[in-house]
């Protein structure tokens, strides 16, 4: 549901958002979160061009999440970096399945992806505070 894109850039906000205000260098935050510095960098590069991080060089330097972050939803981020969400899919990959011609599972699947998008668009980078490698 969530690119392995998705969910390092999840995780890298979440974990400056439990350091706010604070300068944090590429290398501690890839050694701190798991992800690996090459593939970090690529996404600090995106969160930096949307403007959810600053960059700064040299010593004392590193990224720094922007205030106005904490307040944005999970579901712009990975529609910003994912593209458009496609919520409508059928569990079973079923071409046409609907309330008119529903799969066995239609109906626990709508109620799954209702409750999952509903999430993506209640939960925001301030409520990611505890975003770790697990």
């Amino acid at each position: 549901m969530v690119s392995v894109t998705g969910k390092y850039a999840l995780r890298i906000l979440g974990y400056l958002a439990e350091k706010p205000e604070t300068w944090v260098q590429g290398s501690q935050i890839a050694a701190d979160t798991g992800i690996p510095a090459n593939y970090l960098s690529k996404i600090m590069n995106q969160l930096r061009k949307k403007g959810y991080v600053e960059s700064q060089r040299g010593w004392g330097g590193g990224f720094l999440l922007r205030k106005k972050v904490l307040k944005i939803r999970i579901h712009d981020v990975l529609t910003y970096l994912e593209g458009p969400r496609d919520d409508t899919t059928c569990i079973f990959g079923l071409r046409d399945c609907d309330e008119q011609d529903p799969c066995p599972l239609h109906d626990r699947w709508e109620a799954i992806r209702s409750g999952y998008k509903d999430m993506l668009q209640q939960v925001t980078i301030g409520d990611l505070r505890f975003a770790r490698e697990i």
